[in-house]
């Protein structure tokens, strides 16, 4: 099988309305980046990835560049020699996970289109559904408690709360959904936002009403991370701690967290959060798919890898719900708060640029 062409094409997308993290820059719009992959014998297929600088520090003219000397070398690689090619595009592109993204998604999707198969069924075929939760962002209270019940009255029975700026406000808002929504399940994210006595003092607090407490101190204080992970009633994941699999063999073997919450950008594609969830099931602690603010042709990256393995509990995808402009058509669906594959094979979407 051989590659005839490799075009790129970055896409500006808007958002429906922004996006607020703790300490970091609302989030408007997001520059996407293509790859269309052509075979010889008339594949097609499709990667993407994403440049958040605020959140990755991928700036969008840099990550441009480099997945176009990337396309340029590909024209000589075997794409489903994915491991190989994979080995030969890294310097290319200068080690960058979001640039290896593009590749590692386009060379899986066409393994996909040649063996006739769904990806997530090609990858290990656990399961055909998985449950999302959808991200209620930093904004006042009351503005909170009425997305949640939003959300609720779409189907959604999972919530993930933003928050990391004031552990009592953090409380309060998380006691708001609960009181108005008593059956949902609750998951609180700090960003990195908490000191370990705070991130005790709200897991002790909200012990009864959270599933998980993601990311409760800063991403470089893994001891801070390991002290609330022993002490906490909830279970504690890592998020920004991890940035591929050293760092996950890391956090598993000094028993940080109980859980690994794994974004395909931001850790090179499928092989990489393979490899993550490898490390992570070895040490006997479980993973969570989550995502950046993303087209839905990343979403289905994603959903196949969280189809295709066990030790994948938990799903976050939902990146993709407050794009007014994504040219993916997905293949995949959402049924009241579930996301659900069908058999269409590889990554399972079209894209359709101007």
């Amino acid at each position: 099988m051989q590659i005839i062409k490799a075009e790129v094409t970055p896409v500006v997308l808007k958002l429906r309305r922004p996006v607020c993290m703790g300490g970091l820059p609302s989030i408007n719009v997001v520059t996407a980046v293509f790859l269309r992959i052509e075979t010889r014998d008339g594949k097609n297929a499709w990667g993407c990835t994403v440049a958040h600088p605020d959140l990755t520090g991928e700036k969008p003219d840099d990550l441009i560049r480099m997945c176009q000397a990337g396309a340029d070398r590909t024209l000589d690689l075997h794409p489903t020699n994915i491991e190989y090619s994979l080995s030969e595009l890294a310097p290319v592109v200068g080690e960058s996970p979001a640039a290896l993204c593009v590749f590692d998604l386009a060379f899986h999707d066409l393994l996909g289109l040649a063996a006739g198969m769904p990806l997530h069924r090609l990858l290990g075929g656990y399961r055909d559904r998985i449950q999302t939760s959808v991200t209620i962002p930093l904004s006042s209270l009351q503005e909170r408690v009425e997305l949640a019940r939003q959300y609720a009255g779409q189907g959604f029975r999972m919530l993930k709360i933003k928050g990391g700026l004031d552990p009592v406000e953090d409380v309060e808002l998380v006691r708001a959904i609960r009181l108005a929504l008593p059956h949902h399940v609750l998951r609180l994210d700090a960003d990195g936002g908490y000191s370990v006595e705070q991130a005790l003092g709200v897991a002790r607090a909200l012990k009864d009403d959270l599933e998980m407490l993601e990311q409760p101190t800063p991403a470089a204080d893994l001891d801070g991370l390991r002290q609330v992970t022993r002490n906490s009633p909830v279970p504690v994941l890592a998020d920004q701690s991890l940035s591929g699999p050293v760092s996950a063999l890391e956090l598993a073997a000094r028993r940080s967290v109980n859980g690994l919450s794994v974004k395909i950008a931001t850790c090179g594609g499928l092989r990489c959060a393979r490899q993550i969830d490898a490390i992570a099931r070895a040490a006997r602690i479980f993973t969570l798919v989550s995502c950046l603010v993303e087209p839905a042709l990343l979403i289905a990256a994603g959903l196949s890898f969280a189809l295709s393995s066990r030790n994948v509990r938990y799903g976050d995808l939902d990146g993709h719900l407050d794009l007014l402009n994504d040219p993916t058509l997905a293949g995949f669906r959402l049924e009241d708060g579930w996301l659900v594959a069908t058999d269409v094979p590889g990554l399972g979407c079209t894209v359709q640029l101007d």
